[in-house]
């Protein structure tokens, strides 16, 4: 394995070189009208929903049994030596729509999509567990930097000094564009605990879909996360350059499990510093179901 990425400024975003070689290919990428975006920060249920909507459109066995979803449902912006570019994958992609996934902060990705007026999904998670699934995923994974140990993750989180960028202004900047682009759905990971039927449903109606009861309810037993993560297609286990052995990429895939990973200061320092960081926002989340 090359070594480990450094973070560097990217247009005022932390970014590491493999989202970033290809970048002239992405801005200029050529979105169509029924073209599905799922956008999220990286670790809050994006695999979850690409595996969902894949299933709502193409219920295809032969397809979820032969084929891994980072290649039905392309990351737009990777660049890895020896691996297809992610516009190349969603360049060649025969269906229609196409789901294509990406962790751009708002105003970074392509205009395409908003000139097309392109649906848009969006998946928020509470800061709290998605900093511990990013933590995990940062061991395990090794075109991101070396994570370091847990104190520190937690003060880059909080300062923003993670691939992709800070969290707050992520979830807050899509919250803001949901205001002004109608074709936006925004989600939370927690509800799709709760409630994973239920938040299919409004996924069908936000795509204009119909789906009968049993359809729905097999995509929901399809999609539990216990058979996510026994699905060689689903869980990333195909892909080398995590290891496995250190930490699953799909871990847990609960809401609460910060609770055994932050200290009574750690989550006292980090609620003080998250008020300030929220406090202009009408956007809110759960740290529990």
């Amino acid at each position: 394995m090359p070594p480990r990425p450094n973070l560097f400024d990217f247009h005022g975003v932390s970014m590491i070189h493999y989202f970033t070689d290809n970048w002239e290919n992405i801005q200029n990428f050529k979105a169509r009208p029924d073209d599905v975006l799922i956008a999220t920060y990286p670790k809050a249920g994006t695999t979850w929903v690409s595996y969902i909507l894949d299933l709502l459109y193409f219920s295809q066995p032969d397809r979820q049994k032969s084929t891994p979803i980072h290649e039905r449902v392309p990351f737009l912006e990777i660049h890895i030596p020896n691996f297809s570019t992610g516009t190349d994958l969603a360049d060649s992609l025969h269906t229609s729509p196409r789901l294509i996934k990406t962790h751009l902060p708002v105003q970074l990705v392509p205009k395409s999509f908003w000139e097309q007026k392109c649906r848009v999904v969006y998946v928020a998670r509470n800061a709290k567990d998605n900093v511990v699934s990013y933590f995990h995923f940062d061991r395990m994974n090794f075109v991101h930097p070396e994570p370091g140990d847990w104190n520190s993750f937690l003060q880059r989180f909080m300062d923003g000094k993670m691939v992709f960028g800070s969290w707050y202004d992520h979830v807050t900047g899509w919250w803001e564009r949901k205001q002004s682009h109608p074709k936006l759905h925004y989600m939370f990971f927690e509800d799709m605990v709760e409630d994973t039927g239920r938040e299919i449903d409004k996924l069908c109606s936000f795509l204009g879909m119909t789906s009968t009861a049993e359809q729905k309810e097999k995509i929901r037993h399809l999609a539990q996360f216990d058979n996510m993560k026994k699905d060689d297609m689903a869980n990333y286990s195909t892909v080398n350059i995590m290891d496995f052995k250190i930490s699953p990429f799909m871990r847990k895939g609960k809401v609460g499990d910060w609770k055994n990973h932050f200290t009574i200061t750690q989550n006292e320092q980090f609620d003080e510093d998250y008020k300030k960081k929220m406090k202009n926002t009408t956007l809110q989340f759960r740290t529990e179901v």
